[in-house]
């Protein structure tokens, strides 16, 4: 009963993330013009800094999962972003509730919606879709 139980929330939670995915605009790029790729490190690579500087541009969406959400610029970039009118939701690992102040309860202390993922031993991702994109973040 109990694999039931995890396969069945493991469901819900692919289909809520597709729910969000598909809410958002699909870019269609011309072949004549391709989108840029550039690929950045972490921790000294200018990833965290490549990341802010795309949040700044943000338009409409930002969707974040993420396991250990701990870098205070992006968060606070995220914050921006929510203060411009940019619609922000979060999916974080249930290690978050045990920090004592987490990005988690930064987010959700200025009114960004952050959801817990409890139902898996551990959800360890780092992506962003931003204005129907995706990016992976350190």
């Amino acid at each position: 009963m109990e694999l039931m139980s995890r396969i069945t929330a493991s469901l819900a939670i692919i289909v809520v993330i597709l729910l969000m995915v598909l809410s958002t605009p699909i870019h269609v790029y011309s072949q004549e013009k391709p989108p840029s790729i550039e690929a950045y490190f972490s921790p000294h690579g200018g990833c965290t800094e490549a990341v802010i500087r795309e949040l700044d541009k943000t338009k409409t969406t930002i969707l974040v999962q993420a396991y250990s959400f701990t870098s205070a610029p992006i968060a606070k970039a995220l914050l921006n972003a929510h203060k411009r009118g940019v619609k922000i939701e979060v999916i974080l690992d249930k290690s978050q509730r045990t920090q004592n102040y987490s990005s988690a309860t930064f987010l959700y202390n200025q009114g960004i919606p952050v959801k817990i993922d409890a139902q898996h031993a551990i959800a360890h991702n780092k992506v962003m879709i931003i204005d129907g994109e995706f990016l992976s973040f350190p």
